[in-house]
């Protein structure tokens, strides 16, 4: 064999091969789980929210009494993001008093 058809029969295989490049899965955000919002009670503290759900990934400081998380996931495999999550609770002093999901 030639060394152009080695390096042809080489080309071929690994191209049958499915080399292809891995890319993983991108989670982003804060996880929430229904059982976690679950545990949320209207009165609950800030402290007894951060507990629950962990730090939020939002706060702004011209409403310090709302806090957002949100959660995103784009598998590897695929372009676009398959999942999203996003709940925001709302406080009065440092009394939980609204939850939207």
């Amino acid at each position: 064999m030639t060394k152009t058809m080695i390096f042809l029969l080489f080309v071929a295989l690994i191209s049958t091969n499915g080399c292809t490049v891995h890319r993983l899965d991108i989670q982003q955000g804060n996880i929430i789980k229904d059982e976690m919002v679950d545990q949320l009670k209207i009165g609950s503290s800030k402290r007894q929210v951060r507990f629950v759900m962990g730090s939020p990934l939002l706060t702004d400081p011209f409403h310090a009494d709302r806090w957002d998380y949100v959660f995103t996931e784009q598998p590897g495999d695929k372009r676009e993001i398959t999942e999203y999550r996003h709940l925001s609770v709302y406080f009065e002093g440092d009394k939980l008093v609204k939850i939207v999901k």
